[in-house]
């Protein structure tokens, strides 16, 4: 066996610590520049199809096109936190970005709000636009939530389809046939403007709503085509009453300071993700899922459906005039009317 000499002992040492260095900077190197790992949720699930349609493309372009950049670790179904426990985590840290319904959160975040006020909804899914990132409205919803540190990076590029009435035995087919119905009805905006036609008002998860359909609990439902289709309702029910009573979008939201202090690359990637969202998710939704797929398949299963006439629409935008005098209360009266104006187009 070769003898260790000091040469031999300090050559056999200057290799491993040569190997050493490099291995540990080359680790060093890596973690600096590994990607920031963010992690965002939904309560949707994959039932949802039409509605995680956006969802899923918004997460696919970052990882397709900004893996260098950001890591995603994205969780549907409620399997993180449910949709009760979305912005206490946010506010928490144990997520970074949520992709919420308007509808679910308008209580908390009444500018909101402007997206689900009867008689004003079927404006804003007719003009998607009106919602666009960096539009007007876009810009004074941002400025709204940014008082409860909240940032709405889109909303999706405009409203989906608005909640419409269903029904099953006790047929709803016009604003006369609502007295004395118990609905289904999830926001507050829609609850008031039915109660003057003499509905009584229940609060129902969709997950529940079936049984409660099935079971007589409930006459009617206000619901957005994906749910009855996500929750296969339309084997419980008969009728569609397509009175636009509310709508809702599904935006991206941050913490408003977290986005301030991202990392520019990092920011750049969620808008460019952002902006293909805004771009593609009602648009797609409205124009293709629901006119190819949802509405034949709804006519399929035998539902009979009904359009309000003109004199109905008229009668309920005027009855729904005292929640947009509410509502504009909860933002402020000169907030709200610009918002109002920007929605219709006015302003």
């Amino acid at each position: 066996m070769k003898s260790q000499t000091r040469r031999n002992f300090l050559k056999t040492v200057g290799i491993g610590s040569a190997a050493f260095c490099l291995s540990g900077l080359g680790a060093l190197r890596q973690k600096a520049f590994a990607a920031t790992t963010y992690t965002g949720v939904t309560y949707l699930t994959p039932a949802y199809r039409a509605l995680m349609y956006g969802v899923n493309g918004f997460v696919d372009y970052l990882r397709q096109n900004h893996a260098e950049d950001v890591t995603i670790d994205f969780f549907d179904s409620g399997t993180l936190v449910n949709a009760d426990g979305q912005v206490p985590a946010l506010r928490a840290g144990t997520i970074q970005f949520m992709v919420h319904t308007t509808s679910y959160i308008t209580r908390s975040f009444p500018i909101l709000g402007i997206t689900g006020l009867p008689g004003l909804c079927e404006e804003l899914y007719e003009h998607g636009e009106r919602l666009s990132m960096e539009s007007p409205l876009w810009t004074l919803m941002n400025d709204q939530l940014a008082k409860d540190n909240l940032f709405m990076l889109t909303s999706g590029g405009g409203l989906i389809e608005p909640e419409y009435i269903w029904s099953g035995k006790n047929k709803v087919a016009s604003l006369a046939d609502l007295n004395g119905k118990r609905c289904r009805v999830v926001s507050y905006e829609a609850t008031e403007s039915l109660k003057s036609f003499g509905i009584a008002g229940v609060r129902i998860p969709s997950s529940e709503t079936y049984l409660a359909l099935q079971r007589g609990t409930v006459d009617a439902l206000v619901a957005n085509i994906s749910t009855i289709m996500g929750r296969r309702l339309h084997e419980q029910l008969k009728y569609c009453y397509k009175l636009p009573v509310t709508g809702l979008a599904i935006p991206i939201f941050f913490l408003k300071d977290k986005w301030d202090s991202m990392p520019e690359k990092e920011k750049a990637a969620f808008w460019a993700a952002g902006k293909w969202y805004d771009e593609n998710d009602a648009k797609i939704v409205n124009g293709k899922f629901y006119p190819d797929e949802y509405w034949p398949a709804m006519k399929e299963a035998g539902l009979e459906i009904f359009e309000p006439t003109p004199e109905e629409l008229a009668e309920f935008t005027e009855k729904s005039q005292p929640i947009w005098d509410w509502w504009k209360n909860e933002v402020g009266e000169e907030v709200g009317q610009k918002a109002i104006d920007l929605a219709l187009g006015n302003a």
